[in-house]
């Protein structure tokens, strides 16, 4: 790519911009923490440039500018509607500045309860991914008996797993463990139906041509049949992972001490509104960057089909 490719963009004019909107006077009748602001968006303009000199591909890079540049037609309006034109409520919407300083005041408290929902999140996805994914094959290999498990699956899943957190308290011994318990509920389900759905899609002709070759069971279903699966295993996988934080976080509202749920809920108590935001952003960008991981992941175990 060309100079011009790399460094003359539609995004770094959008950074300027940004930054020039800062130079306004400020009507909000709070501390804005302009600085921070304007060192946040400096970072990623930085993290751009560094970026652009380093990727090959100019997809990528197309796709890093265009998230940058969305990062910063966010900061500009949302500083223009907060800090300069005091359009919206100071109290219920703090200006972009606030939310980036308090982030950085609460940093080591927001990455504890980070690691608690994230931990809390892996257990009871992983012990789902465990469980389902082997009885998903065993029960899809027969045809008869996957097309029923397939109706009792959809009835099962249309219960949300929430509900169940009154049992899971009364029989469970710490709230701790009554959300892995929830988590695992909202994957198990979406895993199960992705991984039978998966072996009943498997075409014939692949499964007729490894029984020419005298190939046992348990090597047609894992070396056979589950890559041939995996598709719809990591589609029910995404839907499970989607779900787990979206209940997680409710779970941790109702009754737990930790988390990135109990953080927004202790402080929208009080009125809190800069935190509630920066919790709100913050469970935004962990779900992103834990779902492109595991994009990733799927991307690099499903190469062979490319």
């Amino acid at each position: 790519m060309t100079l011009k490719k790399r460094y003359l963009r539609l995004t770094h004019l959008l950074f300027l911009l940004l930054i020039l909107i800062q130079f306004l006077p400020d009507k909000s009748t709070k501390e804005v923490f302009t600085s921070s602001l304007i060192i946040f968006a400096a970072g990623v303009e930085v993290i751009v440039l560094a970026a652009s000199k380093f990727i090959k591909k100019e997809e990528s890079l197309a796709l890093l500018l265009d998230i940058a540049g969305f990062v910063f037609v966010v900061l500009s309006l949302w500083s223009l509607a907060t800090a300069k034109f005091n359009i919206l409520n100071d109290l219920l919407f703090p200006a972009p500045g606030k939310v980036i300083h308090q982030f950085s005041e609460d940093s080591s408290k927001i990455f504890i309860n980070i690691e608690s929902s994230l931990g809390t999140t892996l257990k009871g996805f992983f012990l789902a991914v465990i469980v389902a994914v082997p009885l998903g094959l065993f029960i899809g290999w027969s045809a008869r008996v996957g097309s029923a498990a397939t109706y009792i699956t959809k009835f099962f899943s249309s219960i949300p797993p929430i509900v169940y957190i009154p049992y899971g308290i009364a029989l469970l011994p710490t709230f701790k463990s009554v959300s892995v318990f929830v988590i695992f509920l909202a994957t198990f389900w979406p895993v199960f139906a992705g991984t039978m759905s998966g072996v009943l899609g498997v075409d014939k002709k692949i499964i007729d041509s490894a029984k020419v070759l005298n190939v046992s069971k348990p090597e047609m279903l894992f070396s056979v049949i589950l890559p041939a699966s995996l598709q719809q295993i990591f589609l029910g996988c995404n839907q499970g992972l989607s779900v787990s934080f979206i209940l997680l976080t409710s779970a941790e509202m109702i009754g737990a001490r930790d988390g990135m749920g109990y953080y927004i809920k202790y402080y929208s108590d009080f009125g809190d509104y800069t935190r509630t935001i920066t919790g709100l952003l913050v469970i935004g960008f962990v779900v992103i960057g834990v779902t492109f991981l595991f994009n990733k992941l799927q991307n690099h175990l499903l190469r062979w089909k490319k």
